[in-house]
């Protein structure tokens, strides 16, 4: 089973990459992602200076080999247990009336 994964990246002026810009970094990762079994990128935050990453892999290894392959650095790997948004007290309660 995939476990789902935040890898943040330091990468100065990183937030200045709009349009057709961004196009590159994200071939680059596909490039690399292509080679690799076991791992997929969801999306990713830019920020100023850093991008935050959310991919489903096996393990950090994949991520690990993505690092390698592309260039691309993984400055902090951790692993998603959960999330949580606005609708969580609803689905919460539904979960409860439904086992009730």
């Amino acid at each position: 089973m995939l476990k789902k994964y935040m890898i943040e990246r330091n990468v100065p002026g990183v937030g200045n990459m709009r349009g057709p810009m961004s196009a590159g970094p994200a071939e680059t990762s596909n490039k690399a992602l292509a080679q690799i079994k076991g791992i997929q990128w969801l999306h990713s935050y830019i920020t100023q200076d850093k991008t935050f990453c959310v991919y489903l892999a096996e393990s950090e290894a994949p991520i690990l080999e993505h690092v390698k392959l592309s260039g691309f650095p993984a400055n902090k790997i951790t692993e998603i247990v959960d999330e949580w948004d606005p609708s969580t007290p609803a689905q919460v309660a539904n979960l409860a009336k439904k086992a009730g």
